[in-house]
């Protein structure tokens, strides 16, 4: 089973990529970055996307909505520090497999990525329930736009970088800001971020 292990820590991937190579039938590609999976995602088929969701660049997220998008055969797998409630329910809706925390087992993720690869859904309990909470108001643009300005982006690199005009750009900011009952952009990120929205 070919995996592509997507974790920007190197510390954190250089061990679970370790880890996984003992299993008898896992051969491991890491990716340093969300860029860096999406760039491998399009040269070469893979069995399983292992990925972290805070990574510069693409999310695991972002990442698992192209997989869904492209009908790639490829199934996903979540791992992340953060049991946010927003992550969770965009990551169901981006078609994701499985779900952990990354403070679980070895042995938990290796059954949840067999499982995962045998057609079930593998979504930690404890991450389920906290989904079950508040609605995520940000349309896409939105979301982009706001992590775009929490990395320290100007209204016009950040029409430039979704190629909007930056007319359009400061309303998907206003929107957010508004939508999230913020203070300015920085702290409609910081909202956001806390929720698991970002």
């Amino acid at each position: 089973m070919h995996i592509l292990l997507a974790e920007d820590q190197a510390m954190v991937r250089t061990a679970l990529a370790s880890l996984l190579r003992l299993e008898a039938d896992f051969q491991v590609t890491e990716a340093a970055d969300g860029n860096a999976a999406l760039k491998l995602l399009k040269q070469q088929a893979f069995d399983l996307l292992l990925s972290d969701i805070e990574m510069p660049g693409k999310s695991g997220i972002e990442l698992a909505q192209y997989v869904q998008q492209q009908k790639l055969a490829t199934k996903v797998v979540i791992i992340t520090t953060f049991g946010r409630a927003g992550y969770v329910k965009r990551a169901i809706d981006a078609g994701i497999g499985g779900f952990l925390l990354k403070d679980a087992p070895v042995e938990q993720l290796v059954s949840a990525i067999n499982q995962v690869m045998a057609g079930k859904r593998v979504i930690d309990s404890e991450l389920l329930l906290n989904s079950l909470g508040e609605q995520d108001p940000l349309s896409d643009k939105e979301r982009q736009a706001l992590r775009l300005a929490a990395e320290g982006h100007s209204s016009s690199e950040i029409a430039a970088a979704l190629y909007i005009a930056e007319g359009t750009a400061r309303n998907y900011l206003s929107e957010a800001i508004s939508k999230l009952n913020a203070a300015n952009r920085i702290d409609a990120a910081r909202i956001a971020r806390q929720k698991g929205w970002l």
